[in-house]
Formats: structure tokens, sequence, C-alpha cells
């Protein structure tokens, strides 16, 4: 990737990001995104920690995947890569708590693949640099990584859904309007997301490297 390209692509993966986290600077529940349970008193302090950390994990693994960075810099690459890991452990954590109450199950089930695909990965690669099989270890934490961009992925192709939604449905709104519509939309749009993500990473990034092998 040359060195443009990999500014357009974090530029991106920032301004998204910055996004999301914004209503929730404020600390007014009000502001969430995210549909509160009022049977959990403690549900928007999780969901705030658990965006907090996995915004840390977003921002910690940038760079960690950059020959360049990693050969100048291995002191820098291990402390950032123990603040990832550690992130990570945490918001895939509270990550399994908000899932107890998410009402919709999709969103449920969409949350708690996530979470615990995110755990295993990030572990297996923390296990991997641990013993020193180090090639193992890039591999995993590439995969770790791909998930912990699916929030940013799962965003960026709504505006793709909305066209397929449409086109599917012959381009009228259902009953409930534009709401429901995107209802129906953030119901599957991480699926997609953790599927795109998966993809572009064993089929681009990864086969090569195991071919080489």
């Amino acid at each position: 990737m040359s060195k443009k390209l990999a500014i357009f692509v974090i530029c991106i993966i920032l301004g998204v990001a910055i996004a999301a986290v914004f209503p929730y600077v404020t600390l007014n529940p009000a502001n969430s995104r995210v549909e509160l349970n009022e049977n959990f008193p403690f549900f928007y302090t999780v969901l705030v920690l658990h965006i907090g950390t996995a915004l840390l994990a977003l921002v910690s693994g940038l760079f960690q995947f950059s020959d360049r960075f990693r050969t100048r810099f291995p002191a820098r690459h291990r402390v950032l890569g123990r603040i990832y890991v550690v992130s990570v452990m945490v918001s895939g954590c509270l990550g399994l708590v908000i899932t107890v109450y998410i009402d919709n199950f999709t969103k449920a089930m969409a949350f708690l693949t996530l979470s615990l695909l995110w755990l295993f990965t990030s572990w297996k690669g923390f296990r991997y640099a641990v013993s020193k099989q180090f090639s193992e270890h890039r591999i995993w934490m590439i995969r770790s990584y791909a998930i912990t961009l699916v929030a940013t992925s799962a965003r960026l192709i709504v505006p793709l859904c909305i066209l397929l939604y449409a086109a599917m449905r012959g381009f009228h709104l259902p009953e409930g309007g534009t709401r429901q519509m995107i209802a129906d939309i953030l119901e599957v749009n991480i699926w997609i997301g953790l599927l795109i993500n998966f993809c572009l990473v064993e089929w681009v990034l990864l086969k090569p490297r195991k071919a080489q092998k």
C-alpha cells in the first residue's frame, strides 16, 4: 500500500471512529445511539467504557502492522501491542455484558459473535507473541484488527445497504417508512461488515503470505 493510500485509509478510519464516539463524549445518556435497557442501571456506563476502550484499541493498533515502524521502534511496537490487547480484552468482556441486555435478538447475536471472535483472535495473537512465534502472531493480530475495524466498515456500508434494501423492495419504503428501513439495516450491517473484513483479510492479505511459506 502506497503512503498516500495508507494516509487516506487512516483518515477514513479515524473520521468514522470519531463520528461514532462523539455522541458519548458528553456522557449524556440521552445522546446514546444504542437503545438503553432500563433494567440495567449501569448499561450506559458499561457502553461508554466499551466504546472508549474499543477506540483505544483501534488507535493503538493502527501502526502495528507497519514493517518500518516495527523495525525502527521495536519497544514502542511492544508497548502499543500490550495496550491493544488489554483494550480489546476489556472492551470485549464489556461487549459480552452488553449482549445480555440487548432486547433485539439479531443485534444481540451480532454483538456476542463479534465479542467472542475479538477476544479469541487477540488472545491467540498474544499467546503466539509470548512464545515468540512471530509469524503466527502477526496473522492472528491481523485477524483481530479486522474485527476491531468492523465498527468502521459496518457504518461505511450503510449507504450501500440502503441502496440494496430499496432495490430489493422495488424502491418502496416499508410500512414504518425510513425509520423502519434504517432499523432493519442496522440489524444486519454488523454481520455484513464482519464478513467483508474477514474476506479481505483472508483472501487479500493473509493468503499471499501463507503461499510464501
